[in-house]
């Protein structure tokens, strides 16, 4: 069984930067893909950037130039780099992970950014 941890969120002012990082564990195939997902109690889950197993990576265009997305697939890593936080990513983040038609979610990680 697949399991997704996520950890690294936390407060920070605006203009800040935060790392967040999402450990898999189980059967991880090579081909799988992965993102991270946020959400707040006024808007559904929206993708905030993916990552194939190939590499190829995608933003929302909030997040574009700020968020860069990565994965370490020999230590079932991926992470997400945060850059110039504002206010409005305040939001729980999620990192799925999606093989053989089927997502795994991790429990979400909180981030706030307020001054």
């Amino acid at each position: 069984q697949v399991r997704l941890v996520e950890s690294g969120g936390g407060s920070v002012q605006p203009g800040g930067s935060l790392r967040l990082s999402c450990a898999a564990s189980g059967k991880i195939f090579g081909t799988a893909s992965m993102g991270w997902y946020r959400q707040t109690p006024e808007k559904q889950r929206e993708a905030v950037a993916t990552i194939t197993f190939g590499g190829t990576e995608t933003y929302a265009t909030s997040v574009l130039g700020r968020f860069t997305i990565s994965r370490d697939s020999a230590k079932n890593m991926m992470y997400l780099q945060m850059n110039s936080l504002i206010p409005e990513d305040t939001a729980v983040y999620y990192c799925k992970l999606q093989q053989l038609g089927l997502d795994v979610w991790g429990q979400g990680t909180q981030v706030t950014v307020s001054s």
